[in-house]
């Protein structure tokens, strides 16, 4: 084996500095995060903040890991013995590690040819690597740009490092193959006996050894008896000879061919030790033989101008490597992991489709299967993407986007044939994973998104090993998962300081599943749908005391417009009504559950509204952009008299009944119109309460036409909007003016918050009637048939109408509310964790508003806290694994003279010995005592002692 070029005695090679730069890999992975983020910022996806800046700390902290590696690592490069034309020149590197395990790359170029070769070092040792350097044409071979880099564990980063380009080598032509024998030539006057030549039949005398000497004539005897070198000569007649001239080539026309030819000859001459000679235009070559001979002359064959032309550099047609099972199956399956949630509520046909494509990839690493046509996945994608289409009406919503994206993401596995393409997949599954959060940004979602996230960290490093990548099992989620602990602190500062916009960048319109809550319109048994859902509306924490249960009516859509069949919104044109605020202001924050919708639930009337929201003149507040997630808003509310100044074409709006509905009910409402208007509202309540009227959720059905006398004179049993619907024609066919306002009703309070869960089971309709001298007046039919409905909740007015408070909540329920507590707790500040949190957090810690000079100090101080890790891990100096290679390390410390890459220890202490003489026996007793620590592990601890002693007894400089 070819031996490493050394530096010569005295002389220390000066190491290149360390170039860190990000990989193909890791621009693309910095793309990922990037586009994540924007995506982040325009949701408002809180738990998707906490997974994007996880792994924008991840590509930090590679960084680091990348520069540690660089600065272990060390490689030297010794050319081949010689190389012919039309072959790879295999080139010999030694690459070590002086810190970590790490995955280091050999680069260089060959003409305009890069060249490249991988390979895992082992923490603390020296690992020989071939760097095979196609050599296409004679002449002159130079490397150029050679380096030696270092990768990361997850291949974002590398780090390279210039090494000592070696000597040009020399490239001999191609020998031709079946070459024909050489012409027998004979010297004019010779004979037998007359004259003699080099040659192997008679021994002729002894000379002193030279290089390239064939051992078979080397004096072993005589090397024996005296020690020194002699090599015996022999002789032959002179009258035949080998006799190589360009000449004997002429039939031959191209000048390649000639060469090709003599290069023939001389192996052949080479293999059997006959001498020879060479004759070239311009140039002889004398008798002689032995491999220095043959050499020589297949350079001057090489060196024969002229030299052929450099062509560009062909690439080259080799199948790709087949990718190792283990790490294919283990990205598969981290991959399946990433897309699990989106089985809860994709159509079945698309998983079943996504786990059979993603089955067969994996059954191909075990056994030889046929790939998949690239037109059969095509078609696969195309007829995919038409039935999502059929189904949602669009490609570009929620759920038709996040389905077709896991089918394009399972057939991209199914072409994976090249480590690009896996490492692509682990991308992807990154991506998927974030998408998730469109639907639930929960605990579970969140544990789903950390496994997923750790497993594809883990597969991704799997890839950086350029042999199979670390086995499946521990060792690369233990990897993945201290990458992950070193990006925590980084990730947890960005999460909390990163401005968080109240707005979205842009809007996109996002269909997906209809949501339960309140509708643009009602009619009778619409809320009874409602009431049977306990799903969570929103929560409300107060900074005070709880409203009492007859406070707690949440206003959302007010209905005005009646069509004999259902009520509807209206914008009724004309000026804005009075707004009278008095009494105490509390304030109180609402956690929406997304709806679609554009109202907020407020109590009374809200004095301050959250950013952005307005109140029409229905007092509903509403917000221009409808929350597609959890949103949570600010309110400060006080009682109000609502509209004592009211317009008279709203008035005279609200009063209007279809013509010829219902007339035993006109008729009932128009025996009151001669009582003053709080009396009119008094005799409609009473006739609900002596009506023997029921509280139900499921009543008879109502007819098309007078429904409102099929009620009142007929069924009898109803649900809220049934008692609001006949109360409001009621008041209507009585003069009064009056609608029905849609909203909540109550909410259970969680002893362990202390706020309110107001759920869809909650939802309520009352009615609106406007006295005067008293503008718009609550009034609740529903309260004077079942009173409990205001004072217990739903599920006890329909047991018990008339019960005053709702019964006490059972172990299982009192659990269910801890949960709940826990879960209020998560929604506030981690997937609720926007703007309006950021804001009051720092005002609260004193760090002012975002953007200000305190917020910049300190955000500045504190980043620099979080990137200490990884600072102080790229600033750290490697240290061997080996102890013995450590003390050895020590010594040259202490000496202040660095070993030359590939140096042995005892070329080493030589070199020290002629530098400081004074120290020449301390040094040499070090590096026994390193020889015999390395070499000796019956005794290794002694021996590690006596090392240590021998080191500290050279003198520092």
């Amino acid at each position: 084996m070819p031996q490493p070029v050394r530096p010569p005695p005295g002389t220390l090679t000066r190491l290149h500095p360390t170039r860190l730069r990000p990989t193909r890999l890791g621009l693309a992975f910095l793309g990922l995060t990037v586009v994540t983020l924007v995506g982040c910022i325009n949701y408002a996806l809180s738990l998707g903040y906490a997974v994007t800046f996880l792994l924008g700390g991840v590509w930090v902290v590679t960084a680091a890991h990348a520069t540690r590696a660089g600065r272990a690592v060390s490689a030297t490069l010794a050319a081949p013995a010689e190389a012919v034309a039309g072959t790879d020149a295999a080139f010999v590197a030694r690459v070590s590690s002086a810190g970590p395990a790490l995955t280091a790359a050999l680069r260089a170029e060959a003409g305009r040819a890069p060249v490249q070769t991988m390979r895992h070092v082992p923490a603390g040792e020296t690992v020989t690597v071939t760097l095979p350097v196609p050599a296409p044409r004679r002449g002159k071979l130079a490397l150029t740009r050679l380096q030696v880099v270092a990768l990361d564990p997850l291949g974002l980063w590398e780090a390279r490092r210039a090494l000592p380009v070696p000597e040009p080598l020399t490239v001999f032509p191609a020998p031709e193959v079946n070459a024909p024998p050489p012409p027998a030539r004979t010297v004019p006057g010779a004979g037998e006996g007359a004259g003699r030549t080099r040659g192997d039949e008679e021994f002729s005398g002894l000379r002193a050894y030279q290089p390239g000497d064939s051992p078979r004539q080397v004096a072993w005897r005589h090397a024996a008896r005296t020690g020194v070198l002699l090599t015996r000569e022999t002789d032959a007649p002179a009258g035949t000879v080998l006799a190589l001239d360009w000449a004997d080539t002429a039939r031959l026309p191209d000048p390649e061919a000639r060469l090709s030819r003599l290069a023939a000859w001389v192996n052949a001459a080479r293999r059997t030790g006959t001498p020879f000679c060479l004759t070239l235009p311009g140039r002889t070559l004398p008798m002689g033989g032995g491999e220095a001979h043959a050499r020589a002359a297949l350079a001057a064959l090489a060196g024969h101008a002229p030299l052929p032309a450099a062509a560009a550099p062909a690439r080259r047609a080799t199948p790709p490597a087949p990718l190792p099972g283990s790490v294919l199956r283990f990205t598969l399956f981290a991959l399946a992991v990433a897309l699990a949630p989106a089985a809860l509520r994709q159509p079945v046909w698309v998983t079943l489709m996504v786990a059979g494509v993603l089955g067969y990839s994996a059954a191909r690493t075990l056994r030889p299967l046929p790939a998949p046509p690239t037109v059969l996945l095509g078609l696969a994608a195309g007829v995919t993407a038409a039935l999502l289409y059929a189904r949602y009406g669009t490609l570009l919503g929620r759920d038709a986007g996040t389905a077709l994206l896991a089918l394009l993401v399972a057939l991209k596995t199914a072409e994976t044939r090249t480590r690009r393409d896996a490492r692509l997949l682990a991308l992807l599954g990154l991506f998927v994973t974030l998408t998730h959060f469109f639907f639930s940004q929960g605990p579970l979602a969140a544990a789903h998104a950390a496994l997923s996230v750790l497993l594809l960290l883990a597969a991704l490093g799997g890839w950086t090993d350029p042999l199979t990548g670390p086995p499946t099992g521990a060792r690369p989620l233990r990897g993945a998962g201290l990458l992950a602990l070193q990006a925590a602190p980084l990730a947890a500062l960005l999460f909390v300081l990163f401005p968080r916009p109240d707005g979205p960048l842009w809007q996109l319109p996002v269909q997906d599943a209809a949501r339960t809550g309140l509708a643009d319109q009602i009619s009778a048994g619409d809320f009874a749908s409602l009431a049977q859902s306990r799903a969570v509306a929103f929560r409300a924490d107060f900074a005070g005391a709880l409203p009492a249960p007859a406070e707690r009516y949440w206003r959302g859509p007010v209905y005005e417009a009646y069509d004999g069949v259902r009520w509807n919104q209206v914008r009724v044109r004309g000026p804005a009504p009075s707004l009278e605020l008095f009494g105490p202001t509390f304030t109180y924050t609402l956690t929406l559950e997304p709806s679609g919708k554009p109202w907020l639930l407020a109590l009374d009337s809200p004095a301050v509204l959250p950013s952005g929201a307005f109140l029409t003149n229905a007092f509903q507040a509403v917000t221009p952009r409808p929350a597609t997630g959890r949103t949570r808003y600010a309110f400060q509310g006080r009682a109000a008299r609502l509209g004592l100044r009211e317009s008279e074409e709203r008035l005279a709006f609200d009063q209007q009944l279809p013509e010829g509905e219902s007339p035993r009910a006109r008729a009932l409402a128009a025996s009151w119109q001669g009582l003053a208007p709080e009396a009119r509202v008094e005799a409609a309540l009473a006739f609900l309460r002596s009506g023997g009227f029921a509280y139900t959720l499921s009543p008879p059905a109502l007819p098309e036409r007078d429904r409102v006398d099929a009620f009142l004179f007929g069924t009898r049993r109803g649900f809220c909007e049934h008692y609001a619907s006949a109360f409001t024609f009621l008041m209507r066919a009585a003069g009064l003016p009056a609608r029905i306002v849609g909203g909540y009703l109550g909410g259970e309070v969680n002893p362990d918050g202390s706020y309110l869960i107001v759920r869809q089971q909650d939802a309520h309709a009352w009615t609106e009637v406007w006295l005067p001298g008293r503008g718009w007046v609550r009034v609740d039919p529903t309260a004077s048939v079942a009173p409990a409905r205001v004072n217990a909740g739903l599920p006890t007015a329909l047991t018990r109408p008339a019960a005053s408070a709702a019964p006490a909540p059972t172990p299982l329920h009192r659990a269910a509310l801890r949960l709940d507590a826990l879960q209020n707790r998560w929604n506030t500040w981690v997937a609720g964790y926007d703007g309006s949190q950021q804001r009051a957090l720092l005002s609260r810690a004193g760090v002012g508003r975002i953007g200000g000079a305190t917020y910049l100090g300190v955000a500045g101080a504190l980043l620099a806290l979080a990137l200490l890790p990884a600072l102080l891990a790229a600033r750290l100096r490697p240290r061997s694994a080996d102890p013995a290679a450590r003390a050895l390390h020590d010594l040259t410390r202490r000496l202040r003279l660095p070993r030359a890459p590939g140096e042995t220890p005892t070329a080493y202490a030589q070199r020290a010995a002629r530098q400081f003489p004074a120290q020449a026996s301390a040094i040499a007793d070090a590096v026994r005592a390193y020889h015999a620590a390395r070499y000796a592990p019956d005794r290794h601890a002694e021996a590690l002692r006596e090392l240590r002693a021998a080191v500290r007894r050279v003198r520092r400089r």
